[in-house]
């Protein structure tokens, strides 16, 4: 077949990997235009876009799929079939009538659950035991159309955003190459969603990684796994910004105001919570590098001490 690939970040590497040392042809690869990027704010382009320039396949930029120029040239490819994953723009129904197979999105949850820009990091969030990939065939809604294939996954209690993305990554592009002749003969009967077990996975915001030490220690956890690489979870000591990247959680409890420090080890420190207690291994300090709390310790004028008490800005 001929395909047009759209997608943006890290995690559609993979399926645009596989597709690209298939017998299939990827004629096209849509992403998101070049945007500015850490300190310096200098433009970078997606790791999608890097790979295709690195394999020599064809790029496409476009701001938005609704101007008639980018509507030509897509149908002038005259594909078989778009296969969209986190590609991050509306595909508008004239460009979903134009392939043969219409267009096919691989979305990294169980269909109707987590529909939305995160959904990998809102199952993490939710305390999700199983998640996984879903091949749907696009409509013109958001992540609603009929159903083609399920993958599940099972979420590990030490996974990360990170990690998990990485998994979802490798299993979409081995659901989708096994996927491909049946979705040509016809193969995969689309289901129709129950809009009952449908949830929604709202895109992550900055503000929302911001602790509350009244939560409890496991929900906490869970929010320093969901929002590891970004945005990172923090707390504030001593009006300085803390990130915690690492923690696992004490099934002890403590009498403690939320959100001090009730015990200093050699590669750890607690912080009494809600409920529970968090012991965390692994930080950064506004301004600083990822850090061992073994190393922070030895640091000079070292302000992790019992019962200093963690806030917010």
């Amino acid at each position: 077949m001929k395909i047009i690939f759209a997608g943006t970040p890290e995690l559609a590497v993979p399926t645009l990997a596989t597709l690209n040392a298939s017998p299939h042809e990827v004629t096209m690869v849509l992403t998101q235009p070049d945007r500015p990027a850490g300190r310096g704010q200098k433009l970078k382009q997606s790791a999608v876009k890097t790979f295709a320039q690195t394999h020599n396949i064809p790029v496409c930029q476009p701001e938005s799929l609704k101007k008639p120029a980018t509507i030509g040239m897509l149908r002038n490819l005259k594909p078989d079939l778009i296969v969209v994953l986190a590609y991050g723009l509306i595909i508008p129904k004239v460009i979903l009538e134009i392939p043969k197979f219409g267009c096919v999105n691989v979305h990294v949850s169980l269909l109707p659950r987590w529909r939305g820009a995160a959904p990998a990091q809102r199952a993490l969030l939710a305390g999700d035991k199983v998640t996984g990939v879903t091949l749907m065939q696009m409509d013109t809604g958001l992540d609603t159309g009929e159903i083609l294939k399920h993958a599940e996954l099972p979420i590990r209690n030490t996974d990360t955003a990170a990690t998990l993305h990485q998994r979802l990554g490798e299993l979409s592009a081995i659901t989708l190459i096994t996927s491909l002749d049946d979705i040509a003969t016809g193969k995969l009967p689309g289901e129709i969603q129950d809009e009952e077990q449908m949830t929604y996975a709202k895109k992550i915001k900055k503000e929302e990684a911001c602790i509350d030490w009244q939560s409890s220690a496991e929900y906490i956890e869970r929010m320093v796994r969901a929002f590891n690489p970004w945005p990172i979870a923090y707390t504030v000591l001593n009006n300085v910004r803390l990130r915690i990247w690492q923690a696992y959680i004490c099934k002890e409890n403590s009498k403690a105001r939320p959100g001090t420090i009730i015990e200093v080890n050699k590669d750890n420190f607690k912080i009494s919570c809600g409920k529970g207690i968090l012991v965390v291994t692994e930080l950064q300090w506004a301004g600083s590098k990822i850090q061992s709390v073994q190393v922070a310790l030895n640091a000079n004028n070292n302000p992790l001490k019992i019962g200093a008490i963690l806030g917010n800005i």
